[in-house]
């Protein structure tokens, strides 16, 4: 009679382990997100708030009118992919997706952007550290008599992912405004940045 008991009890308390195994694998699961909650997309919002942030401390240079091929305030920007601080020749899908929603929220404000792909946009001049844009770019803002161009760059560290925006003179190469914020590293930044382009 021993016998059977204890092979009841090895049963049952199998049985209460396997269950409480599978309600903390299900606790640990993160439920899909609502539409709701992609609606209020704090990602986005911060992203949004910084070009509000980078725009409030811009003002269209007095002199801008009468640099060649420079436009005045009522010029277009151009906006390029923010890239990696570390590898400036490289971006993410982090760093595109920003760069979109920079350009959609500058829409949205009401100025003028020259929808622009550019992978190699901005670099740094080595053991200078000198902030230089590309010909290509002085070329295209000239044409478009653009006012300024919205470069960036970021940088990871175990926990956040630092932004830094900047406004640049295309003529000049000379910062105009800057404006710098931090996300939180989580799971959907940390799936953005390892995916790169092609």
């Amino acid at each position: 009679m021993t016998f059977p008991l204890l092979v009841l009890s090895a049963v049952l308390l199998t049985a209460c382990e396997t269950t409480s195994r599978s309600s903390s694998y299900q606790a640990t699961q993160s439920p899909e997100p609502t539409y709701e909650q992609a609606q209020n997309s704090a990602f986005n919002a911060a992203n949004y708030n910084a070009v509000a942030e980078l725009m409030r401390r811009y003002q269209v240079p007095v002199s801008a009118n009468n640099l060649p091929g420079a436009g005045g305030a009522g010029a277009p920007l151009i906006v390029t992919t923010l890239v990696n601080i570390d590898q400036l020749e490289q971006s993410s899908t982090f760093g595109r997706l920003i760069s979109e929603q920079i350009s959609s929220r500058l829409a949205q404000m009401g100025y003028g952007v020259v929808e622009l792909k550019v992978r190699n946009g901005v670099y740094m001049k080595r053991n200078e550290g000198e902030f230089m844009l590309t010909r290509e770019i002085k070329e295209v803002a000239s044409a478009h008599r653009a006012q300024a161009v919205i470069v960036g760059t970021y940088a990871e560290s175990s926990t956040l992912i630092y932004v830094s925006l900047k406004v640049v003179d295309p003529g000049r190469s000379m910062i105009l405004a800057a404006y710098d914020y931090a996300l939180p590293m989580d799971k959907q930044v940390r799936s953005l940045l390892r995916k790169s382009p092609q």
